[in-house]
């Protein structure tokens, strides 16, 4: 049960202006039971605390909290505050320096002239106050006004929290609309879904029918239409076909399928919209039933012969419309342009790379590096010892050797980092590559400024969502190639789109795909690359099963560890990092050579707990932690991209440092040393254990990847592909022999729906 506090704001100790999180001394009013003129010591309370100021009586829900250094603490978890009625509260009030105008010695002067009347003075007879000493006619003007500018924003904060806006969104929505935050949610709430970062359609339909907006309103339906986009293009769409888009919306509506295919053409007729009409049976246009639990069947419109009712036609939100054409720009632009490079006798070049590296390449691999050599853009694909870095290494010893200006990059710093040592070139990132400019909002480089390069190798290309791949071959000039080696069967990019499939299904004569299928890395040895291939050919024979942690064979790469259920899976995770990797491997530090990799978040072999268990175990809480409960050694995760902090979706790092006091901390990423503020611990999480998609282009040393029946969700041939082939040295499967089988079994990955093959091949 919430505890529960009355008294007042004695002292701001710290305020982030973001979130509004304050740390602060407060004095409760005494108790019933409380002698009369009894004064309570003050407390420190905690939690996000707007538009609030010293002198407030504020009414407080949360619980108490015990610090280890600063003893006991009341967290926040909602408030209502009201003016001071007392004369010490009002002077602390007006002392504070919230109006402007009104320092600590005009604020005991006006106290003292109007005692509890002040506030009423202030708002009702300001002229009143040219009675105090000090005060003119030009500063009483100005006191009014800044008096009557805090009012409105007090009064704000009321009625948003009236209509169900939580603490944290009423910051955001006064930092963005200020003073017109009120008439815009009056007037048009569901802009505030498309405005401001975290407050979503659900928060801005919640307020809009507190307000009273109807359940068909037009402004309700087409933000509706807009954020069921929004909510297929995190699922992997670019685009959707009409009749499916038309289905999705009217169930999160509640409304019909008339009203939506005309407000649908309402969208398109103001372009926030962009319709593609489509020929009958289209391939394209894989059926709902590939979204979960959405069913299926197309919604008939009223009148199923409409002008409006387009059945063939494939929807798009502008930007994606936008990235997809300027992917399809850049590849009919570089294919049409003559290449830059020096001559070069493709197959005299080949031939001297063989012999510099001591061995004769297969066919394939020839033909890979002929058509990197002799096509301005090329692609090159195979699964994990296929030979892709030979053909790059090999490709870049010619490169250079002619003096051409080759640059590599990868879309994580992981990926980039391998790159680097496999090929003998430099690797960068492909953000830092074409380099962020946060001021500006987009790349530096970019088709007017492209980058100086005369050849571009991106490795990892499976990963290109469709707005990056849009900036990155945008950026390629004319007369450069450009190779993309990737795995189609790993999963695809975490961001929206299917790139590197689109460009495979769309190539021809001018854009040469390569097909890497013969097994040569450590062939009849590492059981890592054959259980690999062996899962993207569908045969779910287990590899080496043992029951137990201590039958694990240490020279063995591959090991399955059954467990009997999620509980006793996660008691062998928890015994490989801590006891068999550091005594049996002889690797001392399993935090930074050890990755356990989930296929969920949640539940009990899911990703959160899995990283609060090896917290507790590799990481034990010595010193105060961080926002976040974050302590010095833990290892973290960036959950989304920040170019002030050159930090991206994925990087992983440590925590070198935890400043209590300021709510600060210290991280290391690759060596470069950030400092986060509490309103920023958002964007970090524990990293023992990460998400299988999060792993996506990065190898580790040890791959630890629990897998059971509960995680059926999830269970699909190229996920556990994809974790099975992060594991560098060893790999360990820990869980059930039937979530295996039922992993290898489903192929049926949902197709993604986009428009690129389309633009490419127009």
């Amino acid at each position: 049960m919430a505890d529960s506090l009355t008294g007042v704001l004695e002292r701001i100790i710290f305020l982030n202006e973001e979130n509004a999180y304050t740390i602060a001394e407060f004095r409760p009013e005494p108790g019933r039971d409380d002698p009369a003129g009894t004064r309570i010591e003050p407390v420190t309370i905690t939690g996000a605390l707007p538009g609030v100021e010293c002198g407030e009586t504020l009414h407080l829900t949360g619980e108490w909290t015990r610090h280890a250094q600063h003893g006991a603490q009341f967290r926040i978890t909602a408030f209502k505050s009201e003016l001071p009625a007392g004369v010490h509260g009002i002077r602390k009030y007006l002392g504070s320096g919230l109006v402007s105008g009104i320092g600590r010695v005009y604020a005991n002067k006006i106290v003292d002239a109007f005692g509890t009347d002040t506030f009423r003075v202030l708002s009702e007879e300001s002229g009143r106050l040219r009675l105090v000493e000090g005060i003119g006619k030009k500063r009483a003007a100005a006191i009014k006004q800044a008096w009557d500018e805090k009012r409105a924003e007090r009064e704000l904060h009321i009625f948003l929290q009236t209509h169900g806006v939580t603490t944290g969104q009423c910051v955001k929505l006064v930092k963005h609309f200020g003073a017109q935050a009120k008439t815009v949610l009056e007037n048009e709430p569901y802009r505030v879904a498309r405005e401001i970062d975290g407050i979503g359609f659900k928060t801005a339909d919640r307020i809009a029918i507190n307000l009273g907006f109807a359940n068909d309103a037009p402004p309700r339906l087409d933000a509706g239409i807009l954020y069921a986009l929004q909510t297929l293009q995190e699922e992997g769409h670019t685009a959707c076909a009409h009749d499916d888009l038309v289905t999705y919306a009217a169930s999160l509506l509640e409304t019909s399928a008339a009203l939506l295919t005309a407000r649908i053409a309402a969208l398109v007729e103001r372009k926030e919209l962009v319709r593609h009409p489509l020929g009958n049976g289209d391939a394209t246009l894989p059926s709902r039933s590939d979204r979960s639990g959405v069913d299926a069947a197309p919604v008939q419109s009223a009148n199923p012969h409409s002008a409006l009712r387009i059945p063939h036609s494939l929807l798009q939100l502008p930007p994606n419309d936008r990235a997809e054409r300027k992917i399809a720009d850049a590849v009919r632009r570089l294919t049409r342009v003559a290449s830059g490079l020096p001559p070069i006798k493709a197959d005299a070049a080949v031939a001297w790379a063989e012999k510099k590296a001591g061995f004769v390449l297969h066919e394939l691999q020839r033909a890979g590096l002929r058509a990197a050599l002799t096509h301005k853009l090329s692609i090159l694909t195979g699964g994990p010892g296929t030979g892709k870095t030979t053909i790059l290494r090999a490709l870049v010893d010619i490169l250079k050797a002619k003096q051409v200006r080759v640059h590599l990059a990868a879309p994580t710093g992981r990926a980039a980092q391998r790159l680097t040592e496999t090929t003998g070139g430099f690797a960068s990132t492909i953000h830092r590559l074409l380099k962020f400019d946060a001021a500006g909002g987009g790349f530096t480089a970019n088709e007017s400024k492209p980058l100086a390069t005369d050849f571009l190798i991106v490795d990892e290309a499976s990963m290109l969502d469709t707005r990056l791949a849009a900036a990155l071959l945008s950026a390629v000039p004319s007369k450069a190639h450009l190779l993309l080696v990737g795995d189609t069967d790993q999963l695809p990019s975490v961001g929206a789109g299917n790139v590197l499939k689109d460009l495979i299904a769309a190539a021809g004569a001018a854009l040469p795909v390569t097909r890497l299928a013969v097994i040569y890395r450590q062939q009849g040895q590492s059981a890592i690359v054959t259980t690999a291939h062996a899962i993207n050919a569908g045969d779910p024979t287990l590899p080496g099963v043992v029951s137990e942690v201590a039958a694990a064979q240490p020279w063995s790469d591959l090991t399955f560890i059954a467990a009997a259920d999620a509980e006793d899976c996660v008691k062998k995770v928890l015994q490989l990092v801590t006891e068999f990797v550091p005594q049996q491997l002889k690797w001392p530090d399993p935090v930074a050579d050890v990755q356990v990799l989930a296929p969920m978040h949640k539940g009990v072999a899911g990703v959160s707990n899995f990283n609060l268990r090896l917290q507790a175990a590799l990481n034990p809480a010595r010193f105060p932690g961080a926002a976040g409960g974050f302590r010095p050694g833990d290892k973290v995760i960036q959950l989304r991209n920040n170019y002030d902090k050159n930090l991206f979706n994925g990087d992983i790092g440590t925590i070198t440092a935890v400043h209590a006091d300021a709510g600060t901390f210290d991280a290391d990423f690759d060596g470069e040393r950030h400092r986060f503020t509490r309103g920023e611990a958002g964007d970090l999480a524990l990293a023992y254990a990460i998400s299988i998609h999060k792993s996506q282009g990065s190898e580790y040393p040890v791959v630890i990847v629990p897998l059971l029946k509960a995680h059926f969700m999830m269970l699909q041939r190229n996920l556990l592909y994809t974790a099975v082939t992060r594991g560098r040295k060893k790999v360990f499967i820990v869980g059930e022999p039937a979530a295996y089988a039922m992993a290898v079994r489903n192929h049926e990955s949902r197709q993604r729906v986009t428009h690129l093959r389309e633009k490419l091949l127009g």
